[in-house]
């Protein structure tokens, strides 16, 4: 439904755009470029909020907690985007703004879902790994790709039949880190591509 995602500063979008030329063989190439920090499923709904849709009573139950699966059918998008709003904000309160760096390139051979290869930009960032796994420990994680197999990273193209060579000499490309300060988060809406809401840091 929704992913948690740090705010990429311009410079990584002109780095991916600078290595497009060299591309060849990807079947596909993002235009658009993100680094998620936590997904978010219809499952994530709190309780409260798919109880209040269903009732229509509007109240908040005692027993609802952050990341509780949502019994039968989940609430609208606005109402499960207010949700996830309200418990991001406690659960990230105290998070002071941190440093992210794009280091290099790499790639996944054999990625967890979808087709591979994964040509992706590698992002160093503690401050940043620590928030996933405090968001994984309130509403676990996507198995494969989240917890103890989170790798921070940007994906620049996928899939399709690259010679080893192309993708060699990207691996081997050197440039200067990438660095930038992460001020807020921004929970995205990949059916309509937006942002659709910011939690300040």
């Amino acid at each position: 439904m929704f992913s948690l995602n740090v705010p990429i500063a311009p410079a990584v979008d002109r780095l991916a755009a600078d290595l497009q030329s060299k591309l060849s063989g990807f079947e596909r190439v993002r235009d658009r470029h993100t680094l998620v920090c936590k997904r978010f499923g219809v499952a994530d709904v709190p309780d409260r909020v798919a109880s209040d849709h269903r009732d229509g009573s509007g109240g908040t139950g005692p027993d609802a907690s952050p990341g509780s699966p949502a019994a039968g059918p989940s609430p609208p998008k606005p109402d499960a985007l207010d949700a996830l709003r309200q418990d991001l904000h406690p659960l990230l309160a105290g998070t002071d703004p941190f440093p992210v760096a794009v280091t290099g390139i790499d790639v996944f051979d054999a990625p967890a879902s979808g087709s591979g290869p994964v040509l992706y930009l590698a992002v160093e960032s503690d401050p940043l790994i620590r928030v996933h796994r405090r968001l994984c420990a309130a509403y676990g994680a996507v198995e494969g790709i989240e917890g103890d197999d989170y790798t921070t990273h940007v994906t620049v193209a996928r899939g399709g039949n690259p010679e080893p060579g192309v993708v060699a000499g990207l691996v081997d490309a050197e440039f200067e880190p990438i660095r930038w300060r992460v001020h807020a988060l921004d929970l995205y809406d990949p059916e309509f591509r937006e942002v659709a809401a910011t939690i300040e840091l």
